[in-house]
């Protein structure tokens, strides 16, 4: 089935696994708003390789962690291409430390990131999917907000938020036409590291059950059909894709 051209926001889609989700979507043939806090250059180059893949974009630079941030994401979304149908919440931080050791600004910028940046932008990209009565969001927890690991607390917290979150859209939102899912990513190296005869690496390899760590592409194809027609009877989910080293139930 012929998927119609949508607008897809991907936050944090300079590098990593965001651009992964930037490819993917290009080659469903939507529209990719390129979001990044502070590396112009690095959105620049994605959106140049979704160019080549035939896809349309636009850079637009901000952080999802302060609200008037946010809120310019959504307009300038749909000022460029007339709609916002995709919101993919991938921007995140996640330090580490002692749990009696985090200073108060740490935990609020863990916070305004992770999680109400992700509300900000719900709330206002939502209007213009119920107008369309369409809409397609993703969030990103993580296998450590499942397991509990020390010195991740407060990421943790912020992360079983935006499962709260997930569920409340989810039900709120699905009989207009607007799923909200969440993704829990396993280990999935950055684009500069050099994993072979890494010793962390290597552990993480001989516990996984699929005998590889993640690339960008298994995290955008699962994306990219959650964003499809075919997609839209699965909302309200946590998607494992860690090759299955958290199994649920």
């Amino acid at each position: 089935m012929k998927q119609p051209k949508r607008t897809a926001l991907i936050t944090g889609s300079g590098k990593n696994i965001g651009r992964g989700i930037a490819h993917e979507l290009a080659r469903a043939g939507h529209n990719v708003v390129v979001n990044g806090s502070s590396d112009r250059e690095a959105a620049e180059t994605v959106i140049r390789e979704i160019n080549e893949l035939g896809a349309d974009g636009i850079v637009s630079m901000g952080n999802v962690g302060i609200k008037t941030d946010a809120e310019l994401l959504v307009e300038r979304s749909i000022a460029a291409f007339g709609s916002l149908d995709i919101v993919i919440n991938n921007a995140a931080i996640r330090p580490h430390g002692p749990f009696l050791d985090v200073a108060d600004t740490d935990w609020q910028n863990v916070i305004d990131v992770n999680l109400n940046g992700p509300i900000w932008l719900a709330r206002a990209a939502l209007p213009h999917m119920v107008k369309k009565g369409w809409g397609r969001i993703v969030h990103f927890t993580g296998m450590n907000a499942q397991r509990g690991y020390p010195g991740a607390g407060f990421v943790s917290v912020s992360k079983h938020g935006l499962w709260g979150l997930t569920k409340a859209l989810a039900v709120e939102f699905g009989p207009i036409g607007v799923t909200t899912n969440i993704i829990s990513p396993g280990t999935f190296p950055h684009d500069d590291e050099e994993i072979s005869g890494s010793k962390k690496y290597l552990k993480l390899l001989e516990n996984n059950p699929s005998g590889r760590l993640g690339k960008p592409s298994d995290i955008g194809g699962m994306i990219a059909y959650l964003c499809s027609e075919n997609g839209g009877f699965v909302n309200g989910q946590m998607l494992q894709i860690n090759g299955g080293v958290v199994m649920q139930y």
